[in-house]
Order: structure tokens, then sequence, then C-alpha cells
């Protein structure tokens, strides 16, 4: 693993440098591979970002959409991840339909789609049940409780170590999530966190001993690129 920090002076530098990243990930995923692969975070800090990359003349019909978790509700709900990502780039760009992978939140059961949406993963990247294919970038926020995609402090998610999608739980709010072995096989996973309030957490995400269930993001150690794009807010007390 390849681990990089960078602390920006403020949300704006934090934007343009995740969206120089992953510009510079698209190029050379397609000239290697001739696609690229990306699974968006949701939440209010990336919006922005979304925005930026919707400017961009790039080869859409080489790039394959996806998200790391989601919330059980339907595409339309106001706390979609999948609607923010369309109405901030997708819609605004020329993407064919089949490259957006969204997860399905219609069934009326998680874990029901769950095992829909890992089957359609594996049949994309064509693996078999126990391989976990690499995504180019796997785009990730942190809650203030050190929280990323759906993987909560303590939760059952945190143990589910053979699959590439289960059902994340926050109280009583059902959500989809990317398991955490399947997050580390990306080639390039992007912590891209803003504000003073994430602190704490990430005292003790980068702290030489913690628990990892009671701190999630720790559990992320990808065979890649590791990248904590930070905020100088988020990330004064790591600067040296």
């Amino acid at each position: 693993m390849s681990k990089k920090i960078e602390i920006l002076p403020d949300l704006a530098s934090l934007i343009m440098r995740s969206q120089q990243i992953i510009l510079a990930k698209i190029e050379v995923a397609i000239k290697e591979r001739g696609m690229f692969t990306i699974a968006l975070s949701g939440g209010s800090t990336p919006k922005p970002l979304y925005e930026a990359i919707a400017t961009q003349n790039l080869p859409w019909d080489k790039i394959h959409i996806f998200w790391g978790d989601e919330r059980y509700v339907p595409p339309n709900h106001p706390d979609s991840n999948e609607k923010m990502a369309r109405q901030a780039w997708l819609d605004q760009v020329n993407i064919p339909a089949a490259n957006i992978h969204a997860m399905p939140t219609l069934d009326g059961n998680p874990a029901v789609s769950a095992a829909k949406h890992e089957q359609e993963l594996q049949a994309f990247f064509q693996v078999k049940p126990g391989e976990f294919p690499a995504l180019d970038v796997v785009l990730l926020g942190m809650g203030d409780d050190a929280h990323t995609a759906s993987l909560f402090p303590h939760t059952a998610a945190l143990q589910v170590t053979d699959k590439l999608v289960t059902v994340g739980n926050k109280d009583s709010s059902q959500r989809l999530t990317f398991t955490y072995p399947f997050i580390n096989a990306a080639r390039c996973v992007m912590f891209v966190v803003a504000g003073a309030n994430k602190r704490p957490a990430l005292a003790q995400v980068f702290a030489p001993v913690a628990d990892d269930f009671t701190y999630p993001s720790r559990l992320i150690q990808p065979q890649g690129e590791l990248w904590w794009l930070l905020d100088s807010l988020a990330g004064s007390e790591l600067q040296q």
C-alpha cells in the first residue's frame, strides 16, 4: 500500500486537488485498460467535486460509475446518494445509461438487494464468488464517528469479509454498502474529508494503536494507493 496525506488550505483547494487526481486516474485507466471504474461517495463534501467533473470533456462511454454505499430509499428520494450524483454530475453529461451501476433499493428487502448487486458486480467484472475485483478509484468520506461508506462502528457489516456488498445499519436506517475487503481491493482509495468536527476521529484513525471496529476507517488499507485529502480544518492537528 502507498499512503499519501495532503492537507489543503480550504474546501475549494480540496475539491480542486481531488478532481486533479481523479482526472489523472481516468487517463491512465483508459490508456491501460480501456475503461475507468469509480465508486462514488455520498454526503455534502463531494457534491462540488461531481459538479466540477461534469464540466470536463471526457470519454464518457469508457467511464463506469458505481456507489460505495446507498441509503435504502428510492432513487428519487432526497437522501439518495444516486440522486445527488445524478443531479450534480451524471445528468449533465452524455454518459451511457448502461455505464451507471446504481445500487438497487426497490426490492423491499436490503439483503435481497445486496445479493442482487453482488451478482451484478460479479457479472460486470467477470469474477467468481469470493473474488474481489479492483475498482480504479473508490471515493470515500468519513463521518465524525470514523465510519466510512456505510461501515458504522460495531455493526455487523464490519464482520463481512467474503462478499462485495452487504447491509449496513445506522440506528434504524438500513443501507447497502461495499464491504471493506472489496474497498481494499481497489487500485486507489481516496478519502476526501473536510471540517473541524472530523479531527477527533482522524486522530484515532491515524493513531498507532486503536480499535478498528470502533473506528472503521482504520480498516481501509487498500492493496493500491491510499490518499487522505483533508482541508486545513480537518487536518490541522496532523500537520508537523
